[in-house]
């Protein structure tokens, strides 16, 4: 083990505090977060400004991103930007039978360090990726096509939120059981009392093997690792080929950190594949993976739950996100807020709807009855005036993540009435981006050719406005949906307390997450850490929550010593 200059005293002066509050945070569920999200709130105690955040980047495109790991067997690296440039950075290749080994050196002694050490390192980690915030919002913007803002804020503080809640959430499950030696004593009646010592050890299951997603590398890369990490489990971090730098510098940061705790720096490493060679596969099914944390295409995440039998399995799939129209008592807040929705990140979130189930014949509002032609006008609008401004439509869509979105996009606009056509924006800083708007597309929920689209999920900026006979109707779609397709989202709009109700009750029973009459600013597809649940583990959607207890308590179990007393 190495020498520690970061002694779990100064880890505790320096982060006790932060972990005690998440621990209130995560049951009274109130919003709190120590990260700042505004830009201007860094540069200061050692972090670094919007200026020297750019510099650390740039000073990595063309080089090698050297982590010193064992088994080291090559160098790989191929990411290009979605905004047009190619990064240029090469990445360690593992040779897995050497890496994998030394990965498990350092669990006992990071078994032995307690859950309290272990999420102490684990805030350091996060303090210090915080830190370098402006950077790691650059690599993420170039590598999920997200506009700087919102890598900054989704793959900077709401990513370390994410971080940080998963480890509050270990720490209180790991210590539902009492640390240290526990006395037992039976009475015997006339005879001594039965006196056993017993002695409790959280204890990790192995290495966990969290496997990156292209468009949120941190955000959903961060629950897992961190998860893992403060449980006891070594972290093998594959990033999406796409999508590695966000990853590889967190990987990085939690090595420097566990080297400067003390502990084995191997017990988080990077795992980047060469083009083609598909390694998640090959490390999924290898008997020294216990723990698998994975986001992205159904597909694949199904054949993770079906094939990697020795390992346990955190999903967070594809669904068919839902919202239902019914009525609304404000009509331009309802329309602005779904056109914001439909626009951020062109609708390459996880929680971005598709579906809107509207009446036929059409739906009340304080504007007065509006039939279902112009609901969808009406939307069509409000996206087009919310993108109408080139600089700000760049500012809220990002870029394509890859070329299957754009050919999604451009495929939608025959399945039906075009409400709402896309549009190409120009990004005059980054001409080679593609950037799209929106498209809308109306269909006729009682066709079945027109089930065929809109009971698939389409990634993307792609929406259907789905006339439905009633509300009724409308929410027996939902049903269906949600317990065939899965939703990681719902949203409902209604000023009718029987239909508020009814749409819960199909919430409840099919596990989705609900949001109703959202007008303001907060969005069907935004999720706050420490207070929203994240999936619901419920549906096809996931298998898995972020983040409540079920998401951390089965990455360790509890080993019992007992000793004569």
């Amino acid at each position: 083990m190495a020498t520690a200059q970061l002694t779990t005293d100064r880890l505790a002066e320096k982060h006790r505090s932060t972990l005690d509050q998440a621990l209130d945070t995560i049951r009274t569920r109130a919003y709190w977060s120590p990260y700042p999200e505004h830009p201007k709130a860094y540069g200061a105690d050692g972090s670094l400004d919007a200026a020297a955040g750019l510099a650390a980047h740039q000073s990595l495109l063309n080089t090698r991103f050297d982590l010193d790991q064992p088994g080291t067997d090559g160098w790989t690296g191929a990411e290009t930007s979605p905004y047009g440039p190619s990064l240029g950075i090469e990445y360690p290749h593992a040779d897995l039978d050497v890496l994998l080994p030394a990965m498990r050196a350092g669990m006992g002694a990071w078994r032995d360090a307690g859950a309290e050490t272990r999420a102490l390192v684990c805030l350091e980690i996060l303090a210090r990726i915080s830190a370098r915030t402006h950077e790691f919002a650059h690599a993420v913007m170039h590598t999920s096509g997200q506009a700087f803002m919102m890598a900054f804020q989704a793959g900077g503080p709401h990513a370390q939120d994410r971080g940080l809640e998963a480890v509050a959430y270990a720490y209180a499950e790991q210590t539902r059981t009492p640390a240290g030696r526990a006395g037992w004593s039976k009475p015997q009646g006339k005879r001594d009392p039965l006196e056993l010592s017993k002695e409790f050890t959280p204890v990790g299951r192995g290495i966990a093997l969290v496997i990156g997603c292209n468009t949120f590398p941190t955000w959903n890369g961060y629950p897992g690792l961190f998860a893992s990490l403060a449980t006891g489990n070594p972290v093998l971090v594959k990033p999406h080929p796409r999508a590695v730098l966000p990853l590889a510098l967190t990987v990085e940061v939690a090595r420097e950190v566990l080297a400067e705790s003390g502990f084995d720096p191997n017990l988080v490493a990077l795992a980047v594949e060469r083009p083609g060679e598909g390694i998640a596969k090959t490390l999924a099914v290898r008997p020294e993976i216990r723990i698998i944390d994975y986001t992205g295409s159904t597909a694949f995440g199904d054949w993770l739950e079906a094939n990697a039998r020795q390992a346990l399995v955190y999903t967070e799939k594809a669904g068919v996100n839902t919202v239902v129209v019914d009525s609304t008592d404000d009509y331009k807040g309802m329309l602005a807020n779904l056109a914001f929705s439909l626009s951020l990140y062109s609708g390459q979130m996880c929680t971005t709807p598709q579906n809107l189930l509207i009446p036929r014949d059409g739906i009340t509002t304080d504007q007065g009855p509006k039939s279902y032609d112009e609901v969808v006008a009406d939307l069509a609008a409000a996206v087009g005036g919310l993108l109408g401004d080139d600089a700000r439509a760049n500012g809220l869509l990002g870029a394509l993540v890859n070329p299957d979105v754009k050919a999604r996009l451009e495929a939608a606009a025959g399945l039906g009435e075009v409400a709402l056509a896309s549009r190409e924006v120009v990004n005059p800083e980054y001409p080679d981006a593609v950037v799209r708007t929106p498209v809308i597309v109306k269909l006729d929920g009682t066709k079945p050719d027109a089930e065929a689209a809109y009971f698939s999920e389409c990634f993307g900026p792609v929406s259907f406005a789905v006339s439905v006979d009633s509300t009724a109707d409308a929410l027996e779609l939902l049903r269906r949906t949600v317990r065939e397709k899965g939703a990681m989202t719902v949203g409902a709009y209604t000023t009718s307390a029987d239909t508020e109700r009814a749409v819960e009750e199909v919430c409840l029973e099919e596990s989705a997450q609900l949001s109703l009459n959202l007008t303001g600013g907060m969005y069907v597809n935004q999720t706050a850490a420490f207070s929203d649940f994240h999936g619901s583990g419920g549906n096809p959607a996931a298998n898995a929550a972020l983040c409540d207890g079920a998401f951390v308590s089965n990455r360790f179990r509890v080993v019992e010593v007992r000793r004569q007393a």
